[in-house]
């Protein structure tokens, strides 16, 4: 895939487009299939483009500032998992097998931990779970 920003002739305005290939924007243009989104005209033409290159530091800010979107998001799980359910540690399977086959039982929903085999079982017998990544809270 590339991009090209694009200029319309006639009205002025730029745009981004993408295209599979460069050999894609010709073959497109020279077809004259290329229009301006804002006056529709077909006078559209690439404009100089100048690469942008990510140094290594660069790289290594985003994979951190990536890193800590993620870490902040899953933190937000985590707490609105404590907040709206019962904690049952390592009584997850047993407590998520009586509140399925206990239809009396009405409570709101549990978390806890429990082995791979121990999920799968549990989505096998038809008993809805979910795996989430759980982050530690340290305060360094």
């Amino acid at each position: 895939m590339i991009k090209y920003k694009l200029i319309c002739k006639d009205c002025n305005i730029s745009f981004d487009s993408w295209f599979s290939s460069s050999h894609e924007y010709e073959k497109l243009k020279r077809k004259n299939f290329l229009n301006c989104h804002h006056c529709d005209s077909k006078k559209i033409e690439k404009t100089i483009m100048a690469p942008k290159i990510i140094n290594k530091e660069e790289k290594i800010n985003l994979k951190k500032i990536r890193f800590n979107q993620i870490n902040k998001k899953l933190k937000e799980y985590q707490n609105f998992i404590k907040d709206n359910f019962d904690y049952v540690g390592d009584n997850f399977v047993y407590e998520a097998r009586s509140i399925h086959y206990d239809k009396k039982r009405k409570e709101k929903g549990i978390y806890g931990t429990a082995s791979n085999d121990e999920i799968k079982e549990l989505k096998e017998e038809g008993i809805e779970t979910e795996v989430i990544p759980w982050v530690e809270n340290k305060n360094n």
